[in-house]
């Protein structure tokens, strides 16, 4: 089991997760979606496509872009297709 947490709060739980490049994905449905919302932010790479981003709120912190996902991935990374990761301060470390 991993979880995501920033602030203080366990923002995404999940038995299991995809790890690309180092980064845990995990699924849509492991995610406290009060803590999410949407961005406007799109990035592109190379092998993996076009993606999107959320920005994480917890209390009255806001920590900009801080996880991203693909929604149509390239086939090569088709596996975390909609599964998010984190970056900007959120630590992702075994749920105990």
């Amino acid at each position: 089991m991993m979880k995501a947490v920033w602030n203080g709060a366990v923002i995404a739980e999940a038995d299991k997760t995809e790890i690309v490049e180092g980064n845990h994905y995990f699924p849509p449905e492991s995610l406290r979606k009060e803590f999410f919302r949407p961005s406007d932010t799109q990035t592109v790479c190379p092998w993996k496509g076009t993606a999107n981003y959320y920005s994480i709120v917890v209390g009255d912190k806001v920590n900009a872009d801080a996880a991203w996902y693909y929604p149509t991935p390239k086939s090569a990374a088709s596996q975390i297709a909609g599964k998010v990761a984190f970056w900007k301060g959120v630590r992702v470390e075994a749920a105990q």
